[in-house]
């Protein structure tokens, strides 16, 4: 039986295993790569002759700056606008640094305190009492009794009294359990990631206190059009593959139309800077591109001729903008009169996004 997604650890275990038999240089305590091998693995290189592929395309000063912060005592914050690959980075630096991208706390809006700290298996509880024993552990307990890299999902998704449970976490790197009178200590390796945006709604702002606690690094969108062509290349090829889709010819000139539009009505202009644009009231951030791309080949792949089109792509295009049905279907329509209609080239683009609104 084969799983849908494999943890990044073995996906990537080939590679991991390479940089760790070539990586000489020290090792923070319980680290499974030096910190310069967890650089070479987030941005590509080579490790003894083997490839490393590059997991995120952007500034290597940035990444340098989380593994720096994770090597000390200070948790780490990624923070930017959706589809910044802040999840994306955050798995990986647990898997090259822990060997175990799984201890993670997924925030939403009814996370409980639980999921921080512990909960009780009250049939033990019932029958025995308090003990060590009851206790359920969560990925953080887990993490701090392993000395590993926890992750935390939306961290200002999660209501603001369940995010000040961090701080004692954080400040003393301690557990308290009040009903058995103890403190469950972190073993050396353990630290935190989070990850935030500030885009969303349902957004409950970080205490002067939590801020405190962490380093904060931004992750911006991609700077150019070919920076994002490239990211939402590489990425589709990775889920095609995973997903096993049926080989297709390279569609890199439909690949690039996509972000196009994307970035041109995120941004509210055209890329040559003479038409203002109305923007629509979704991310269109790189991560939905990716997904556009996805579902574009699947269409092509299954029900169309085999090769990735205009046709394949428009709804998954119109989907993407058209969040609202009322305002974002304007945006759409005068988007596709005013810059795709009167576009050299884009006359199939034109026709199939016109029949989605």
């Amino acid at each position: 039986m084969t799983t849908l997604r494999q943890p990044v650890e073995i996906q990537f275990q080939e590679e991991l295993e390479a940089l760790r038999a070539s990586d000489t240089l020290p090792r923070p305590p319980r680290w499974q790569l030096s910190p310069q091998a967890v650089a070479t693995y987030l941005l590509g290189g080579d490790a003894g002759g083997k490839t490393i592929t590059a997991k995120y395309v952007g500034s290597r000063r940035l990444i340098e700056t989380a593994i720096a912060t994770l090597a000390t005592d200070r948790a780490l914050l990624l923070l930017g606008v959706p589809g910044t690959a802040k999840s994306w980075v955050s798995e990986h630096l647990a898997a090259a640094i822990s060997g175990d991208s799984s201890l993670i706390v997924q925030g939403t809006a009814g996370t409980p305190e639980e999921a921080l700290r512990y909960s009780w298996n009250y049939a033990l509880l019932l029958a025995k009492g308090p003990s060590e024993a009851a206790i359920v552990a969560s990925p953080m307990l887990r993490g701090m009794r392993d000395g590993k890299l926890v992750r935390i999902e939306e961290l200002t998704r999660i209501p603001a009294d369940v995010q000040d449970t961090l701080i004692t976490i954080l400040s003393e790197k301690l557990l308290p359990v009040p009903e058995l009178d103890i403190a469950i200590r972190a073993e050396k390796g353990f630290t935190v990631i989070a990850t935030a945006n500030n885009r969303d709604k349902g957004v409950n702002e970080l205490s002067s206190a939590l801020k405190r606690r962490f380093n904060t690094v931004v992750l911006p969108s991609p700077a150019t059009l070919e920076e994002e062509v490239g990211i939402v290349q590489m990425r589709v090829a990775q889920l095609g593959h995973a997903l096993e889709l049926p080989e297709l010819p390279p569609a890199l000139d439909e690949i690039r139309r996509v972000v196009t539009i994307f970035r041109e009505l995120r941004e509210g202009v055209t890329l040559d800077g003479k038409t203002k644009l109305k923007q629509s009231s979704g991310t269109l951030s790189t991560a939905e591109a990716i997904s556009v791309v996805s579902h574009g080949w699947a269409m092509a792949a299954h029900f169309g001729d085999g090769t990735a089109r205009a046709a394949d792509l428009a709804p998954g295009v119109a989907g993407a903008i058209v969040k609202d049905p009322v305002q974002d279907a304007q945006v759409l329509k005068e988007y596709l009169e005013t810059v795709i209609k009167e576009r050299e080239g884009w006359k199939d683009w034109y026709r199939a996004a016109r029949e989605r609104v």
